[in-house]
């Protein structure tokens, strides 16, 4: 639990300071036979700030629970 805690802790901090990130998806427009025409369109994928909080508070919690039991 303690190494599950850690990495919640790291997760949650790169949440806040990282709010998202683009991913680059591509849609077909039109399909004619040999002819294809494609769209790329850029996506985000965000979170909001205070879910990263509530991860890192529960990778507190674990850390010190798994020291309360040691």
């Amino acid at each position: 639990m303690k190494v599950l805690g850690i990495i919640l802790i790291i997760a949650g901090i790169a949440m806040i300071l990282i709010r998202g990130f683009s991913v680059q998806t591509e849609k077909k427009v039109v399909d004619i036979g040999p002819v294809e025409i494609n769209k790329k369109e850029n996506r985000w994928i965000g979170w909001p700030t205070y879910a990263g909080g509530i991860v890192a508070i529960v990778g507190v919690v674990l850390v010190v629970s798994g020291r309360r039991k040691d």
